[in-house]
């Protein structure tokens, strides 16, 4: 497929956005230059990726010459040559056709983690601790930003439910594939036995909302101020400092107290309310778009059996693309990056049929 065509629009809005991205002024409103920002870079790399690859064929087709030229010395240097631009250029035509794809909702934004504790009682609760722990290290490995929301600890240092923010480039791109139900397989501290328990915890990811995308009127939503509870400090026992906040059209409920004032927990409390009816919206328009669609990596719901972690056997299965690691140490430690960079590959494979189909 001819794609030269296509490429000379996306050029010329790359240069578009050199011209924007080098004015002052585009930093006068943050949001509109990280929107700038993003797909200048999205489309750096889609420039770079479709000159390398054009590159190469005329590269290739020179050296297919050579090869025939009937002076052995140059063919089988050109031999070689041809070998590796081969083994070389599938890689970039495949890296073009997945730039040229239309970005999904939400890609390039934050995301908001909710972690909560599943079947298992306090096993399944420090298992949704081992899993939060897990997403953090990951996030400094990658040089993303971890800020806590609120959280709801147990017995033995587990959380019933712990909700974090995580910010940086792209982080909802990365960290989608998360959501759903993680399945842990081990004997819990609390066994005396030495008998294999399994439990569950339930990971949602959702794209950081912002005001605009949303309509959260007054009137939607009804709030109300108690105490805190659970540990924290002097300050959360003995202020009413809890926020809870119900949202009258969906019946949506959130609750935050680990802030030290009834002013942050109200903005985190909205702050979680949006990214879950931003989450509602996103996956009404896809319905819309594609109700047929079986994706190779899930439906992303909540409810849908994604991973299971396995410590007697030192084994992570993601049952999405049937990978299995022999890595777990590595993998509640943070080294998540293989399973992800999979799901990221079988996502986009299944996109490029829909497309090409299309």
């Amino acid at each position: 497929m001819d794609f030269s065509g296509l490429i000379e629009r996306k050029r010329l809005r790359f240069e578009e956005l050199e011209a924007e991205a080098s004015s002052a002024d585009l930093y006068a409103d943050p949001a509109r230059a990280r929107k700038v920002l993003q797909e200048h870079a999205r489309l750096k790399k889609l420039v770079s990726d479709w000159e390398e690859m054009e590159s190469g064929k005329r590269q290739l087709a020179e050296s297919l010459e050579l090869v025939e030229s009937g002076d052995e010395e140059l063919a089988e240097l050109a031999r070689a040559e041809v070998a590796e631009i081969e083994k070389k250029l599938p890689g970039l035509e495949r890296s073009v056709q997945i730039g040229l794809l239309p970005p999904e909702p939400g890609e390039d934004r934050d995301a908001i983690v909710e972690i909560r504790a599943g079947t298992g009682g306090t096993e399944a609760a420090l298992f949704a601790a081992d899993l939060y722990r897990m997403y953090c290290r990951y996030a400094d490995a990658v040089g993303l930003k971890v800020e806590d929301l609120d959280s709801s600890p147990s017995d033995l240092g587990g959380f019933k439910q712990v909700i974090f923010r995580v910010s940086g480039d792209s982080v909802f791109r990365k960290l989608r594939y998360e959501s759903g139900v993680h399945r842990v397989q081990r004997v819990p501290a609390t066994e005396a036995q030495g008998r294999i328990h399994t439990s569950t915890a339930t990971v949602a990811v959702l794209p950081e909302a912002e005001d605009v995308d949303v309509e959260i009127r007054p009137d939607d939503i009804r709030v109300e101020v108690c105490r805190s509870g659970g540990p924290g400090g002097q300050g959360v026992n003995t202020t009413d400092s809890a926020v809870q906040i119900l949202h009258l059209p969906t019946g949506k409920i959130v609750r935050c107290q680990d802030g030290r004032s009834q002013i942050q927990n109200r903005e985190r409390a909205m702050q979680i309310l949006r990214s879950r009816l931003l989450e509602d919206k996103i996956r009404e328009e896809q319905e819309k778009y594609s109700a047929h669609r079986k994706s190779l990596i899930g439906s992303g719901g909540r409810e849908e059996k994604i991973r299971t972690y396995n410590f007697p056997q030192n084994r992570v299965t993601d049952h999405r693309i049937e990978m299995t690691l022999y890595n777990l140490d590595r993998f509640i430690a943070g080294d998540i990056h293989e399973i992800l960079e999979g799901l990221t590959a079988s996502d986009m494979e299944q996109r490029l049929r829909e497309a090409t189909l299309g």
